[in-house]
């Protein structure tokens, strides 16, 4: 039984391919009333998920942390505790954030790099690795999966294209890591396919290629047959920005993946935004949702 807490973007896509090749799942949702049809039919109330976790051989977490600290061990710490002393619970996969290592000045990190986040949010995501670190140690194998920006059909440059609200922002040398909402789930099934010793494990999700924001969104402009938004230099539009953004923006590393496709046995289905792209492209005209 897989137990995805928090079936939002990337937890559904996983859960609805495991799913698919007949694994039982069920997942947690604050209001599962507000999901799409087929994932309601797997969800429960987040506050109602004790008696899955306990029965959970593999749990996929990808709830954020809060101030208070990870909700899922603050609020069922109890289930989780019998799960990993009934010998029941096997594997956690825990999605994190490439956020966790900081700024690099574009430098490479890997899934060996000590990690040395700047921002609140980043501290947050590496106490609450640490917390199941703690807690896995030594009774389940645990997967650290540090993810980078997660994109795919509805959240992607094509949306902020056709709303006229997409920005080339111009930023040389300044590269972003990726990765498709369906190869999140590619890595979740080939993790928790593996019979591994109860130890943790840092994987980064990240497809092959790291690059400028700009050159994304020219590159979907160009598959939707617009010419792109004029580029702006970073220096100006950061005085638009929010805070949330600037601070994505003040951060700049090259996330290697080397080691987790390996370790995984696996190619990414999208191996950099271009494949990623024009295959949301396709499935959205399939679906008649663009021209």
């Amino acid at each position: 039984m897989l137990v995805v807490l928090g079936l939002g973007y990337a937890g559904w896509a996983a859960a609805r391919q495991a799913k698919a090749t007949g694994c039982a799942v069920a997942g947690t949702a604050r209001d599962p009333a507000s999901l799409a049809p087929d994932a309601r039919a797997l969800a429960i109330p987040f506050a109602a998920a004790a008696e899955a976790i306990r029965t959970a051989t593999h749990l996929l977490v990808t709830t954020p942390p809060t101030e208070a600290g990870d909700p899922v061990l603050t609020t069922h710490a109890a289930a989780l505790a019998a799960a990993l002393a009934a010998g029941t619970l096997r594997w956690v996969g825990y999605i994190s954030t490439t956020g966790v290592y900081g700024d690099r000045g574009g430098a490479e990190v890997d899934e060996a790099t000590v990690p040395a986040p700047g921002q609140p949010r980043s501290r947050r995501r590496l106490a609450a690795e640490q917390a199941w670190r703690d807690v896995t140690a030594g009774r389940a194998a645990l997967d650290l999966m540090r993810a980078g920006g997660i994109y795919g059909p509805g959240r992607s440059a094509f949306d902020d294209l056709r709303a006229g609200t997409a920005r080339r922002v111009v930023k040389p040398g300044h590269a972003f890591s990726r990765i498709h909402r369906d190869d999140i789930a590619l890595a979740v099934l080939a993790a928790l396919a593996q019979d591994r010793a109860p130890s943790p494990r840092v994987l980064h999700l990240v497809d092959d290629e790291p690059v400028e924001s700009a050159t994304v969104t020219g590159y979907a402009a160009d598959l939707l047959g617009l010419a792109p938004p004029p580029a702006i230099p970073f220096e100006t539009a950061r005085e638009t920005m929010s805070p949330m953004a600037l601070s994505f923006w003040s951060e700049n590393r090259r996330v290697a993946n080397a080691a987790t496709k390996a370790a995984l046995g696996i190619a990414w289905r999208y191996p950099t935004y271009r494949e990623g792209l024009a295959a949301i492209l396709e499935q959205e005209r399939r679906e008649g949702l663009a021209q």
